[in-house]
């Protein structure tokens, strides 16, 4: 595999990155996975507006860099026509301590991997051992922090489920350990605010603009719902079961993802 690194393409057993790198120490960073279809970038600009908003919240400059360019290089020297990008964005090396450096040196890393094959409908938990702090900044930003989704995600393992439902301080519903989530009740396609401690995510914002709506769910509602699916930066996902009730228009979800979802998803 060939992947960006310090503003160039480099074969993968010829890359390094420092140990003193904040990004390894610390955490100290964003990224943003990117779906690559028919040979396209999806979405650069969205994803690029979110790692720019992220970068200004933590006080983290952005390298003078063209990065949709840099994304498309790293697809096309991996001759990836269906596949995953990862851009990695990290404040660099520093001294010992919490406060970064003055002058930050950031580092930019793109990695490229097949799409991975189309999982089945999820069956979900809700997440006991965590929860989503909706009042902390970092909620609204994709962080190399992602502890408390990796605690989650190991909860829904143990749990025989392949995600868990993240709530809030409030009890309310933010999102699942690697997704947001859409709930069909009583006719309304509705997910939780960004203002409950939902990524604002990039698949999320279009499925909105096809007329889903914003509105606080709790985990009754999601078990309650009629139909539940998942979206992220690599597609629309169907739930089949949560908290072990299986949903009645699950089978449907599964079979025939509605078109106007499947246009979203590929566009």
């Amino acid at each position: 595999m060939k992947l960006w690194l310090r503003g160039a393409l480099v074969e993968e057993a010829e890359a390094a990155v420092s140990p003193l790198d904040r990004g390894f120490t610390l955490g100290d960073g964003l990224f943003e996975t990117v779906r690559v279809k028919g040979g396209k970038v999806l979405r650069p600009a969205a994803h690029l507006a979110r790692l720019a908003a992220g970068a200004r919240l933590l006080g983290l400059p952005l390298p003078a860099l063209d990065f949709a360019a840099a994304l498309a290089a790293t697809a096309q020297a991996n001759g990836l026509t269906e596949g995953v990008l990862r851009l990695t964005l990290t404040r660099g090396t520093g001294p010992r301590g919490v406060l970064p450096p003055a002058t930050p040196d950031p580092t930019v890393v793109i990695t490229a991997a097949a799409l991975p094959p189309p999982p089945p409908p999820a069956r979900l938990v809700i997440a006991d051992g965590t929860r989503r702090n909706e009042r902390s900044p970092l909620a609204q930003v994709k962080s190399l922090n992602y502890l408390d989704n990796i605690l989650a995600r190991q909860e829904a393992a143990g749990r025989g489920a392949d995600d868990a439902v993240l709530l809030n301080t409030a009890d309310r519903v933010a999102e699942t350990s690697i997704a947001n989530v859409f709930a069909l009740i009583d006719g309304a396609l509705l997910t939780p605010p960004v203002s409950e401690g939902a990524l604002p995510g990039v698949m999320r914002a279009a499925v909105l603009a096809a007329g889903a709506r914003e509105a606080p769910l709790s985990a009754p509602d999601l078990v309650g719902a009629d139909a539940l699916f998942l979206t992220s930066a690599l597609g629309i996902r169907p739930v089949r079961e949560i908290a072990g009730r299986i949903l009645p228009a699950s089978d449907l979800l599964a079979s025939d993802l509605p078109a106007r979802l499947r246009a979203i998803e590929g566009a």
